[in-house]
């Protein structure tokens, strides 16, 4: 009996076991939706969640480099498929995450017509910021919707660049251009007061922004980096995605 009470004892003064912390690389069009879910996955699992965001070509090539993330949320497929193929992240873990929309926006209201192309048309602005082609997908599809418009000589002196798509958001609310191609994700984030015009771009004139995620090799042995992908697959974390502006299989 007293064992029994002493065996008791132990366990409720015993400090609880702790979690892994997982440290993700994510995509800076998805840093908005994650910070929103950290602290219910953190509540869930009992698994610490940090986040370094940035440009999804800056944060593959940090990884290449040996950086010490074990989970990636990139904004495209070729990236994760790479690390793949260079055995730096675990085939078995990619999961298709989301899909991203692009809008064309401005903080002025009005400014952004209902179809968007006749605003890229009218050569009433200065300058239009896109992401960089080369390190952001979403630049990269604000390319190919220019190109198939056929407004490449038209916009090519008026283009300005972020490095992803969060800079490139900044550099139009600040007034360093007058409008630019964002996630339709970010439309939410905005404030009434600056939330201006916007047209969400048809999908036919991009390719599709399919945005995978991937367990690195070096958290292979990683149970909180595994419970963080398998918590982005459950479906009431997919309908909150969804809720962002994203599409969702």
């Amino acid at each position: 009996m007293f064992l029994a009470a002493c065996s008791v004892a132990l366990l409720l003064t015993a400090p609880a076991a702790r979690g892994d912390e997982v440290l993700a690389a994510v995509a800076t069009n998805f840093l908005s939706v994650v910070t929103q879910l950290e602290s219910e996955f953190e509540a869930q699992t009992g698994h610490d969640l940090r986040l370094v965001a940035g440009s999804t070509g800056k944060l593959y090539a940090q990884i290449v480099n040996g950086a010490p993330f074990e989970v990636f949320l990139a904004a495209d497929q070729q990236r994760p498929a790479r690390l793949i193929a260079d055995g730096l992240a675990l085939e078995d873990s990619r999961t298709s995450y989301a899909e991203g929309r692009l809008a064309l926006w401005s903080p002025r209201s009005g400014f952004v017509d209902a179809d968007g192309a006749r605003t890229l048309r009218s050569a009433e602005f200065r300058r239009l910021a896109i992401a960089n082609p080369d390190l952001a997908p979403y630049g990269l599809a604000a390319r190919e919707v220019i190109a198939r418009l056929g407004l490449e000589g038209h916009l090519g002196g008026r283009l300005v660049f972020g490095e992803n798509i969060g800079q490139t958001l900044a550099l139009v609310a600040t007034g360093n251009a007058e409008l630019g191609f964002i996630a339709v994700s970010q439309l939410g984030s905005l404030s009434a007061r600056s939330r201006g015009s916007h047209w969400i771009v048809p999908g036919s004139l991009h390719s599709p922004i399919r945005q995978d995620a991937v367990l690195l090799a070096r958290a292979a042995d990683r149970p909180g980096a595994r419970a963080f992908l398998d918590y982005l697959r459950t479906p009431a974390v997919k309908d909150r995605i969804r809720s962002h502006g994203y599409d969702v299989n």
